[in-house]
C-alpha cells in the first residue's frame, strides 16, 4: 500500500517547465533553508480565494531562508484555464513570489500524492517533510480565515521550534486527474488518513 508523502521522507525531485521560460529541478532550490512545495493551479476557488495570503506568507519568509515552488498538475481538459498559456498568463498578472512549474504529465503530482489544490508540502534543511495539508483554515473567503497553518509551521521552523502540528487535512478542489472524472484519485493517494483538523 502507498500512502501520499509521509512525514519525514524525502521530497520527490522533479524536472519540470516554468512559467519564466526555464526548467526546475529539486536542486535548483538547494539555497533555500526550508522548502515549500504546493500543488495549485489557475482555476480553483480554494487557490484563488487564498493566493493572497499564501503570497504574504511568502514575502515574510523569504527573508528567512524559505523557498515556494507551485505545481499545476490539473488536466486541462477538465479545466481549460489550467492550461500552460494561462498559467504564464496569471504569472504576469499576479507576479506570485514562486517559481510555477507545470506537472503534464501529472507523475510528480503522483509522487508527491496530492490531493487537493492547494495542497502543501514542507520540507527541512535535508528535504525532509516536517509539514503537509492545508494552507489556511478558509481558504475560499480569506476574511474568514481563522488559522494559517503555513505561516505558524514556518514561524516555528524559522524560529527553531519543533512542528507543534504536522499533519493537517488540505482544503480545496481534488486534483483534476487526465483521463478520469474530476473527482478521481490514485488508489494510493486515497489511502492517507488525515487528522481532521
Amino acid at each position: 500500500m502507498v500512502f501520499t508523502l509521509e512525514l519525514g521522507r524525502q521530497a520527490a525531485d522533479f524536472s519540470l517547465p516554468a512559467t519564466d521560460g526555464k526548467t526546475y529541478s529539486l536542486k535548483d532550490f538547494d539555497d533555500a533553508e526550508y522548502l515549500v512545495v504546493f500543488f495549485t493551479c489557475n482555476h480553483c476557488p480554494a487557490v484563488r480565494g487564498s493566493d493572497e495570503v499564501t503570497r504574504k506568507t511568502a514575502e515574510k519568509y523569504s527573508a528567512k531562508g524559505v523557498g515556494f515552488v507551485g505545481i499545476n498538475a490539473n488536466s486541462k481538459e477538465t479545466h481549460p484555464e489550467d492550461d500552460f498559456d494561462s498559467m504564464v498568463s496569471r504569472m504576469a498578472e499576479k507576479q506570485f513570489p514562486w517559481v510555477y512549474l507545470r506537472d503534464k504529465s501529472q507523475e510528480v503530482a503522483y509522487a508527491y500524492g496530492a490531493l487537493r489544490t492547494p495542497h502543501f508540502y514542507v520540507f527541512d534543511q535535508e528535504r525532509k517533510l516536517v509539514y503537509t495539508g492545508r494552507g489556511v483554515d478558509n481558504p475560499k473567503d480569506s476574511e474568514k480565515i481563522k488559522v494559517n497553518d503555513l505561516d505558524r509551521v514556518l514561524e516555528e521552523l524559522t524560529s527553531g521550534k519543533p512542528v507543534s502540528v504536522p499533519l493537517t487535512n488540505p482544503i480545496g478542489c481534488n486534483v483534476k486527474w487526465s483521463g478520469k472524472d474530476a473527482h478521481w484519485m490514485p488508489p494510493e493517494a486515497c489511502d492517507i488518513v488525515l487528522d481532521n483538523t
